[in-house]
């Protein structure tokens, strides 16, 4: 169905411009009901669009600012892969005040998770240990030699508290700060993992010592490697993960 599934939050809804930032799903700026909203097309399926909408309601109700999803004129909070969120204002995270805002959420954001489901067809960085694919990540088309470092990084996480985690968090695009609140935008990759995937931030905002900041460090660029591969980037944090 395509955009034609943005009838059904209303006959006035309607798309206005593509917003900068969309990698694997096409978003617009949207007006729904006379107020700007973010819709976001993709092709998740309705148990990954589930796992998130319910997972941004709860936030939102325990007091956190997410891209709430803005239900259909029945009630549904998706439609045909297509998802209407709340447009959250702010700019992105550019002081160490911010940067250190940003950390607090992120670990609220852990707090209020321990315990969540996995996303379907996710799998967290201990379960690429002993599997190859996971939603977007497929081991076998990296190299071996590459492969064997990643799961050396993620192997120093094992046996840690999980929680949600929201994935690209140290991208200031992610990220919308005011003066008075932090909100967290995106929630394309979140899954459940280990919360310190999460809190490499600029200038160390998380306040991580070193051992834990090299710890979390490597586990993430393997991660991004893992999840981008192969583009550049992907080719980039790959040869940040040390050897074997």
């Amino acid at each position: 169905m395509g955009w034609e599934a943005l009838g059904q939050w209303g006959e006035g809804a309607v798309r206005i411009e593509p917003l900068a930032g969309g990698v694997a799903n096409d978003v617009w700026s949207v007006r729904i009901n006379g107020q700007i909203a973010v819709g976001r097309f993709g092709s998740r399926t309705d148990a990954d669009l589930a796992w998130e909408t319910e997972l941004l309601q709860r936030l939102d109700r325990e007091g956190m600012y997410v891209p709430v999803p803005i239900p259909t004129t029945d009630g549904r909070m998706f439609a045909n892969g297509l998802v209407v969120m709340k447009y959250m204002e702010g700019g992105p995270p550019e002081t160490e005040s911010d940067w250190r805002r940003v950390a607090e959420t992120l670990r609220e954001l852990h707090r209020l998770t321990q315990g969540w489901p996995q996303r379907p067809g996710w799998r967290s960085s201990s379960g690429l240990l002993h599997a190859e694919t996971g939603t977007r990540i497929n081991l076998a088309a990296m190299p071996p030699e590459g492969v064997l470092r990643c799961r050396a990084a993620w192997a120093r996480l094992v046996g840690r508290q999980t929680c949600v985690v929201h994935g690209n968090p140290s991208n200031p695009g992610n990220v919308r700060v005011t003066a008075d609140r932090v909100a967290l935008i995106d929630w394309d990759e979140a899954h459940v993992d280990v919360p310190d995937l999460d809190l490499v931030l600029p200038g160390n905002a998380a306040d991580l010592d070193d051992g834990a900041h090299d710890i979390a460090a490597q586990a993430s660029a393997a991660w991004e490697a893992a999840v981008c591969w192969r583009d550049e980037y992907a080719v980039k944090r790959l040869a940040e993960v040390r050897p074997v």
